[in-house]
């Protein structure tokens, strides 16, 4: 076998063996797709992983009315759009800050953003969850949007800086040169250049926040201010045998984060490469 065939037959293998790895791992997502347009009586009667025999949209009308999705959902995106908002913003300000001047211990303050991010969370749920009951604020949405600023904008700060720090100082020197400000600087000029790094970092946060279950269920209590995800558990709890009901449910989940990958898949892997060789 010459070395042209040998290159063809690898060639030809690793889109054999990465066809079937993407199969596999569609296949969980079709068969929930799959279930949440069938009948609890197709499903009863074949069982689960049968072929489908009906075709039904009033799962997700279940879901979403009587499952309380519709609240859910709204929860979320009350909690998530503020926390990418906010935080890209103040991790924006903070890294050009720290990219674009000498000020002293930066490279301190980096660390530690970074450090802070590098903590389990896990061993972090009691502290959190005294402090959100002393400071008057246990049980509400604006707990669980500042808890989801603070663990993410130390992050945010370092992909930023990296980024920022790769721009030519000869463009902000000839923007000083012609008599801008700092702000003027870091509006006009900086944040259109890092606009491909926000844009990964928009979608990454997005999914981050929307799709969390752990802050949510330390900080909240009450059923309607829940968001989607603690909502699948009582969907769950609800409709214990009713696997259409549950995947509809999750289906209605995934949408919004599915959503806005794809608005900003280009964006979100050119920013990502960006950001990795700046």
């Amino acid at each position: 076998m010459n070395a042209l065939s040998r290159r063809r037959w690898a060639t030809a293998s690793f889109h054999v063996s990465a066809g079937g790895l993407s199969l596999l791992w569609l296949l969980p997502i079709v068969l929930v797709l799959v279930t949440s347009v069938r009948s609890f009586d197709d499903i009863a009667a074949h069982g689960l992983g049968s072929l489908p025999h009906s075709f039904t949209l009033a799962n997700f009308g279940q879901a979403w009315s009587d499952g309380g999705q519709q609240r859910a959902l709204i929860n979320s995106l009350l909690v998530t759009v503020p926390c990418v908002l906010v935080t890209l913003a103040l991790a924006a300000m903070a890294a050009f800050a720290l990219s674009r001047y000498a000020l002293p211990l930066r490279r301190t303050l980096l660390l530690v953003m970074l450090g802070g991010n590098l903590l389990p969370p896990q061993i972090l749920l009691i502290p959190v969850n005294k402090l959100t009951e002393l400071t008057g604020l246990y049980d509400s949405l604006t707990a669980l949007v500042l808890v989801q600023i603070g663990f993410g904008v130390g992050f945010y700060v370092f992909v930023l800086h990296g980024f920022m720090r790769a721009i030519p100082a000869e463009i902000q020197q000839a923007a000083v040169i012609d008599g801008a400000s700092p702000l003027q600087i870091f509006w006009r000029i900086i944040l259109p250049l890092a606009r491909p790094a926000l844009a990964a970092l928009s979608a990454l946060s997005f999914t981050w926040v929307f799709n969390d279950l752990l802050w949510a269920i330390t900080v909240l209590r009450s059923d309607a201010k829940m968001p989607i995800t603690a909502a699948l558990i009582g969907l769950q709890g609800q409709y214990v045998s009713m696997w259409n009901v549950i995947a509809a449910g999750s289906v209605i989940a995934a949408a919004p984060t599915v959503a806005v990958f794809l608005r900003f898949q280009r964006h979100f892997v050119a920013g990502l490469n960006l950001g990795a060789v700046k």
